[in-house]
């Protein structure tokens, strides 16, 4: 970057670095360590929805890649649109094959990548849960595509929030910024808090 492009507040686009995801196993240990958290075996890459053969030929050959893996255990790996119009391609696995999984959304947003279908990739989310006196509580962790960054979601029925669609959504904060410090070692955690969007509504939540 020159020295104009610092006096003018101006800065490159951080280049997606998919290898990122690779970490989530090991930060899944110190997720379990630190705050009870434990992979449901759920995960999900998100993109904006794209009509064209050219696209459902590389989702179907994305989906059939992943359904011929001979080890896995899950359902198969299936396309889900949201309410508020995203799209999911939606891997589950055993709670136990996390590496599998990972591997899973790695292989999703490297064919999407490969296609030319970069612009269009937004996040994907890995969730976890823990017992907490009789309820599950969900968590997620979110890896922002074009930051090549993470950030926990931790939907919650407590504290504030905002009216969602026919209900009101609400997310933990305290837990999310609890989250953030005991993952600081083992992922890049976004910065920017105005960057941790809620994912209401994604496959799983």
């Amino acid at each position: 970057m020159g020295l104009l492009d610092i006096l003018l507040g101006r800065t490159r686009p951080v280049a997606p670095d998919l290898d990122r995801l690779f970490g989530l196993p090991s930060a899944a240990v110190t997720l379990q360590a630190a705050a009870g958290f434990t992979p449901t075996g759920g995960g999900a890459v998100c993109f904006a929805t794209v009509e064209g053969a050219a696209f459902d030929d590389v989702r179907r050959e994305v989906q059939a890649l992943l359904d011929a893996d001979a080890e896995r255990t899950g359902p198969p790996v299936e396309l889900v649109r949201d309410e508020y119009g995203y799209s999911w391609l939606v891997s589950r696995r055993g709670a136990e094959e996390l590496p599998a999984l990972v591997g899973d959304l790695h292989a999703v947003n490297s064919a999407l990548e490969a296609a030319g279908f970069g612009p269009q990739l937004l996040c994907s989310v890995l969730w976890f849960e823990r017992a907490d006196s009789g309820d599950v509580v969900p968590l997620g962790l979110v890896y922002l595509y074009k930051r090549g960054t993470f950030y926990p979601f931790a939907p919650s029925a407590d504290g504030e929030g905002r009216e969602g669609r026919g209900e009101r959504q609400r997310r933990d904060n305290a837990l999310e910024l609890q989250i953030r410090a005991a993952l600081a070692g083992d992922l890049r955690i976004e910065d920017d808090l105005s960057r941790w969007f809620p994912v209401w509504g994604a496959p799983g939540l």
